[in-house]
């Protein structure tokens, strides 16, 4: 074993430190609270052209930040196409098909699927990582799932919701967390913790802002952009702080411990984003709602005290 590879931590063996702890909270809170700020980006401006411009903000300050911060923002041939490879799984494929589903079914339906992205991330890094799924992980995130379905039972068992437009909207859902999935374990993988991660998110970013341009082109034609406060200032928020801070503190943690420990911010986000609810939309408790919120939270806690 050389050098190198003995300093080098094995892929999910930290233990959630106090900075992972913090990092954790933060990015929750943040997602959470974009449920919120997306509404004001639907209507005038066609989903793609929103989900372009905020890219193209966060992008934008991704190579400031690296700059301000003496990075270097070179990537080799292999590394811009990764960049590339990121930039279509998490930038664009992901936020396009979770824009979309939104039209369809309850942003509740679309959190829950997101809160599934434990699943395949932890069975990909089994796959192709090595990593290793421990019992007290599956049980804890079976849990959480159980309580999370039970927080938005009312949508899924919602009679109204039920018909084609349902099952369109869930597979959209589905497909977008699968997509963000597969940039979480790249991530994870040797290749990409090998990349700078300011300037492989900064390159992934612009990359993401021209394909989000050419789908957004394509789909809805020219460019659209509403000149209001309320649509500036949600754009601002999800390009620089759900995207260019959360996607930084969130690809960091999952260098640090793992595709499927870092994905559990899944199930707490539903959490922080109904909490919101309740305050500015008047969501209304039911006890199976705040029985399944406990079990999430349970759920969070017997999973990320897995060492595994």
């Amino acid at each position: 074993m050389s050098a190198a590879a003995a300093q080098t931590p094995a892929i999910g063996s930290s233990a959630f430190s106090p900075r992972i702890w913090l990092s954790f909270a933060i990015v929750t809170m943040i997602w959470g609270s974009t449920w919120l700020v997306i509404k004001t980006q639907l209507g005038t401006v066609p989903a793609s052209w929103s989900v372009t411009w905020r890219f193209l903000l966060a992008g934008t300050v991704m190579f400031l930040i690296s700059y301000a911060r003496g990075k270097s923002l070179r990537l080799t041939a292999r590394g811009h196409g990764f960049a590339m490879l990121v930039a279509i799984m998490q930038f664009t494929l992901n936020f396009n098909f979770v824009y979309r589903a939104e039209a369809y079914v309850a942003s509740g339906l679309v959190a829950l699927s997101f809160a599934l992205l434990v699943v395949p991330n932890a069975i990909m890094a089994a796959m192709f990582l090595g990593q290793r799924i421990t019992l007290r992980f599956g049980i804890g995130s079976l849990i959480g799932i159980v309580g999370l379905a039970l927080m938005f039972g009312r949508d899924v068992l919602n009679p109204a919701a039920a018909g084609t437009a349902t099952l369109i909207g869930l597979a959209l859902a589905i497909a977008g967390m699968l997509s963000a999935s597969v940039a979480n374990v790249m991530q994870a993988a040797p290749a990409g913790r090998r990349q700078p991660l300011e300037a492989g998110l900064a390159w992934a970013m612009l990359y993401g802002t021209i394909a989000n341009a050419v789908v957004a082109w394509f789909v809805s034609g020219p460019p659209v952009f509403e000149f209001s406060w309320g649509y500036a200032a949600g754009v601002a928020y999800l390009g620089i702080v759900a995207s260019a801070l959360a996607f930084s503190l969130y690809y960091a943690m999952i260098r640090d411990v793992g595709p499927g420990k870092a994905a559990y911010t899944g199930v707490v986000v539903p959490l922080v984003a109904m909490g919101l609810s309740t305050v500015f939309e008047g969501y209304v408790w039911t006890p199976v709602a705040g029985f399944g919120a406990g079990l999430a939270i349970l759920g969070l806690v017997v999973a990320l005290r897995s060492r595994g």
